[in-house]
């Protein structure tokens, strides 16, 4: 260790260069053995003449094997210096470079370390702005899926979209040893974690995969869940497989020491077992029997072991066909029912990433022209004025955008709740609510595209003046570079300030989208009890079915009772019937008793005559009423089955008019 610092001290002299005395007095506490020591200059301002000396120093064994840099402003050019110096270095597993804004030199430096590298097993890159530059972040993927070594890597706020997610499921599909990946407080959206979803496919290796904060719907993240749990249980298989291959391994050698040695034995005394009888022989072989036998059950228990990891192996690979095929139709379900969602949210992101973009553009701008122009303040105060009151209404227009954002968030919370009654009249009002916004916004934007051209104008014009003064100004040049520097170096600090604040408020607007999330997810829960109830409805309009048909049984056994009763009325009829008849038969009788005794009553036969015509007349009233009572029971009949088959009607209209009958009707 000792050597290593004074190494350090001679490159820094070399180079001309002071010696850091944060970086000697962590080597001076460093001790221990070589590969087990850790180098922690987290906090330090490392000077580039550090970084080239550390660079040099760390190929090959040096005396750490973990090297902490967390949030030390390292620059482009340093952290190439240190990463190449890693490239050749066998001792060191732990590399920490949180908080150091890495852009594109950075990545592709990490990318050549990745490929290079054989011993680093853990890699944080928390707080950086890798995922900014599509090109330099491609690179870190292609070098991680090339390294073959790295168990852990964190990647956490480094404003990874979704086409960094694509490039990191390519590297995931090709990389065998990354076991811990940490993705959280990205922008992977939805399109990223259905790449990274699908990439977990081919990719068995991977144990663990955080992406909270990625506004990633919730049933993509449950299927990564369900893939990391069955990586998990895939490698504790091959663990234990392997630990009985490799047990059984042990046995067959051991099986075949003792069978060396006891053929060597046999070799070395021949003399002894010539003189060995017969049952010493057969001994010897019963042992060699059970040896073979021995060797014969471990080779069939290798097998039946072979046997069950394919079978294993293949209910996982048809288990991951089932499991592929379900988040499938998950995924197109949740696409139908988020895509409106996701387009307004990702619109509302490009217009605030254009809103950021302009007022970055219009910053540098105003920098460049306070940097050129400090001689000519007098002359441009005015425009400056305008310059700060149009970056105030850039700010105030920003503001009201996520306060209408807001705003719009909470009418639709408030719409979800109205969710229970009724949905189309949601989807109108949030079509309009949508549309005003969307006018709204545009309006803005043009006003603010009007503003902008009118700032160029008036950059324009300065331009002019400035081609027209930069004559007279040729002569103050260094004083002017001297300020330029400082104010260069005032800029810079105040962009850092402004990112952070701009980060701070990004991570404001995950955390809120979150939590949108959440009350969509409650909603759901609200929508699965609603149809609960709406099963109990269907269970409670069974029982009133089953109360109908009871009921219907009632009729019936009231209309059997009503058809008795007629048939008793009919029997009583037919009595009545035979009793005329009968009465008839006995006036025929009569009648002919009559004439019998015509020739013996002629004298009293006006009498006799007016008498039969008044029970004539009688017989016919008779008569009458008999098919008078006949006509009352036909019309009796008619009106009973009327009457019954109006109760039927009636009973299935009302069912079917009843909101119970409606509902059973549709299910």
């Amino acid at each position: 260790m000792e050597e290593f610092r004074r190494a350090y001290a001679r490159l820094c002299a070399a180079g001309g260069a002071a010696p850091q005395e944060a970086v000697l007095r962590r080597l001076r506490e460093l001790g221990g053995a070589p590969g087990r020591g850790r180098l922690d200059l987290a906090a330090q301002s490392l000077s580039l003449e550090t970084c080239g000396a550390l660079g040099r120093l760390l190929p090959g064994a040096a005396p750490f094997a973990e090297v902490a840099l967390g949030d030390c402003g390292l620059s482009e050019e340093g952290v190439k210096l240190l990463l190449h110096g890693l490239c050749s270095n066998t001792t060191v597993k732990s590399l920490d470079l949180k908080g150091n804004n890495l852009r594109t030199v950075g990545a592709e430096a990490l990318g050549k370390l990745l490929r290079q590298n054989k011993s680093i097993r853990r890699l944080i890159l928390e707080w950086n702005s890798l995922g900014v530059w599509e090109e330099g972040f491609s690179f870190f993927c292609q070098g991680l899926g090339a390294n073959n070594f790295l168990q852990r890597l964190d990647l956490r706020n480094n404003q990874i979209n979704h086409q960094g997610a694509g490039e990191l499921a390519v590297a995931l599909k090709q990389n065998a040893s990354l076991q811990e990946l940490d993705l959280r407080w990205n922008n992977i959206g939805l399109l990223g974690g259905r790449a990274l979803l699908n990439c977990l496919h081919s990719n068995k290796t991977l144990k663990r995969l955080e992406l909270a904060g990625n506004n990633v719907p919730s049933d993509i993240l449950k299927a990564v869940e369900q893939a990391m749990d069955h990586n998990q249980d895939r490698q504790t298989i091959l663990s234990e497989t392997q630990n009985r291959a490799y047990i059984l391994s042990k046995e067959v050698l051991s099986l075949k020491d003792e069978k060396t040695k006891q053929v060597s034995n046999f070799m070395c005394w021949p003399f002894r077992w010539g003189r060995m009888s017969a049952a010493r022989v057969s001994q010897l072989q019963e042992a060699l029997d059970e040896q073979h036998s021995i060797m014969n059950s471990l080779k069939a228990k290798l097998q039946m072991t072979e046997a069950a990891l394919a079978l294993s192996e293949q209910k996982v690979h048809n288990l991951g066909e089932l499991l592929n095929a379900t988040k499938q139709e998950q995924t197109s379900m949740a696409e139908r029912h988020f895509t409106e969602l996701q387009q307004q949210k990702q619109e509302g992101a490009d217009r605030e990433g254009r809103l950021l973009r302009d007022l970055s553009t219009a910053s540098e701008k105003n920098l460049l022209l306070r940097n050129q122009v400090d001689e000519l303040e007098k002359k441009c105060k005015v425009q400056q004025d305008q310059l700060f009151q149009v970056k105030q209404d850039l700010t105030n227009t920003t503001a009201e955008l996520k306060l209408r954002a807001v705003q719009a968030e909470e009418r639709l919370e408030m719409e979800k709740r109205r969710f229970k009654q009724s949905l189309e009249d949601m989807e109108s009002l949030r079509v309009k609510e949508v549309d005003h916004m969307t006018q709204h916004i545009e309006a803005s934007e043009r006003s603010m595209q009007d503003r902008i051209q009118r700032l160029e104008a008036i950059r324009i014009a300065l331009e002019e003046e400035l081609s027209q003064v930069k004559a007279a100004a040729l002569t103050e040049r260094g004083q002017a570079e001297e300020e330029l520097i400082k104010v260069r170096n005032q800029a810079r600090l105040e962009e850092q300030q402004r990112l952070e604040h701009l980060e701070e408020k990004l991570r404001l607007m995950t955390e809120s989208r979150d939590e949108a999330q959440n009350c969509c997810l409650k909603q759901k829960q609200m929508v699965a009890e609603t149809q609960a109830k709406a099963n109990q409805l269907s269970l409670h309009a069974d029982g009133l079915r089953r109360r109908l048909e009871e009921l219907q049984q009632d009729l019936n056994s009231k209309e059997e009772e009503k058809v008795t009763e007629v048939n008793k009325v009919k029997v009583e009829l037919q009595e009545q019937i035979g009793h005329l008849q009968a009465e008839r038969t006995a006036q025929d009788g009569l009648r002919e008793k009559i004439a019998a005794l015509e020739r013996q009553l002629k004298a009293l036969s006006s009498n006799h005559r007016e008498a039969l015509l008044d029970k004539e007349g009688e017989i016919s009233m008779l008569l009458e009423k008999l098919r008078m009572k006949e006509a009352d029971i036909s019309r009796m009949r008619e009106e009973e089955a009327q009457r019954a088959s109006f109760l039927q009607n009636a009973i299935m209209a009302y069912v079917q008019g009843s909101p119970l009958g409606t509902h059973s009707s549709r299910k």
